[in-house]
């Protein structure tokens, strides 16, 4: 995988890239890899990597313009700084009854405005709690010159907020609101010597339809070579903007653990391991079957769905019994009742 910098060149492992420039940016190369394999890895960058959001607003006064539930949608929406997330525990996972200092983190606003003119009360406000879990997770993300963060809202005279905020772990298949990245640029074959778009043009579509910036790390088309019905991609280019809570590389570390994560967890279900625990559970082999939010079901009363063979028969290949999500569709002895 490597940076952007020099001619790409073909490697067989993968390495960890580092920041190109700005603090939220990263851009590097697949190569030797499928089309499969980096769309998953962009897959689960954009949706499957842990990190810290508020989750749950207790509202002590609020007397401003906006709603309760507006201003706690926009709480959660503030990004939180999620290094050394693994130092968090899902709330699930958790022996507390609703959240406690090993699975969440704290924090308060308290804003009054007692001047003539219009208080606008920023992330900066957000006053982090002790304890928690180190010293980084949970602090407001403030990227901006002037060190105020993202608007929260606004009050006149005489109005106030006065809230408790608990941020907890997640992933952004839950919502969007613990989305590590704010875009992930994917790009493959800059020139389209696969065709595998084609374009729409008036007159000429070289001069209508301008070379993306990717189109000088490839060699053009020569006019005179046949068409290769059996090339497939295989060097991709990548371009991720983080939103600030984890560092653009370490964006990409996370989305290939947890890809190795997942896979580990299917090859150790074909193999016939240990099938009590799933939803992100350590399982006896050391692996950990991917993340999830905090809110995700209890995985203890799911049984997983039977299978044809459950009550005799032919097994295949993989051995009988029940498969990873509860009962069958119909009935809990089989396909045919």
């Amino acid at each position: 995988m490597p940076l952007r910098g020099s001619k790409p060149s073909r490697l067989h492992t993968l390495t960890p890239p580092t920041i190109k420039a700005a603090s939220t940016h990263v851009d590097f190369t697949l190569t030797n890899v499928s089309l499969a394999f980096a769309n998953s890895l962009r897959r689960t960058i954009l949706s499957e990597v842990p990190t810290m959001a508020i989750d749950l607003v207790e509202v002590e006064a609020n007397t401003s313009v906006l709603p309760d539930e507006f201003i706690a949608h926009r709480l959660g929406l503030v990004p939180l700084n999620s290094k050394s997330i693994e130092d968090v525990l899902y709330t699930r996972d958790c022996d507390c009854d609703q959240y406690c200092e090993h699975c969440s983190v704290t924090l308060t606003l308290r804003a009054k405005c007692t001047g003539d003119e219009v208080m606008k009360v920023y992330a900066r406000d957000l006053v982090v709690g002790e304890p928690r879990p180190n010293k980084w997770v949970g602090n407001p993300v403030i990227t901006d010159k002037s060190g105020l963060g993202v608007v929260i809202c606004k009050l006149r005279k005489g109005q106030e907020v006065r809230m408790k905020c608990v941020a907890k772990k997640g992933i952004a298949k839950e919502h969007a609101k613990w989305a590590p990245t704010s875009a992930v640029g994917f790009e493959y074959d800059p020139h389209n010597k696969l065709k595998h778009l084609d374009y729409w043009y008036e007159e000429d579509p070289a001069r209508e339809w301008p070379k993306s910036k990717n189109a000088e790390w490839e060699d053009p088309p020569q006019e005179d070579l046949p068409f290769d019905y059996n090339a497939t991609p295989s060097q991709f280019y990548v371009s991720i903007e983080s939103v600030g809570n984890l560092e653009p590389d370490g964006v990409v570390q996370q989305g290939i653990k947890v890809l190795q994560q997942k896979l580990a967890a299917v090859l150790q279900e074909l193999t016939g391991g240990d099938d009590g625990n799933r939803n992100g559970d350590m399982n006896v082999d050391g692996f950990v079957d991917g993340p999830r939010s905090p809110d995700a079901m209890n995985g203890g009363a799911d049984q997983g769905y039977t299978t044809p063979f459950v009550t005799g028969g032919a097994t295949s290949a993989w051995g009988g019994g029940a498969t990873p999500y509860g009962a069958t569709p119909y009935g809990q002895s089989g396909w045919g009742n």
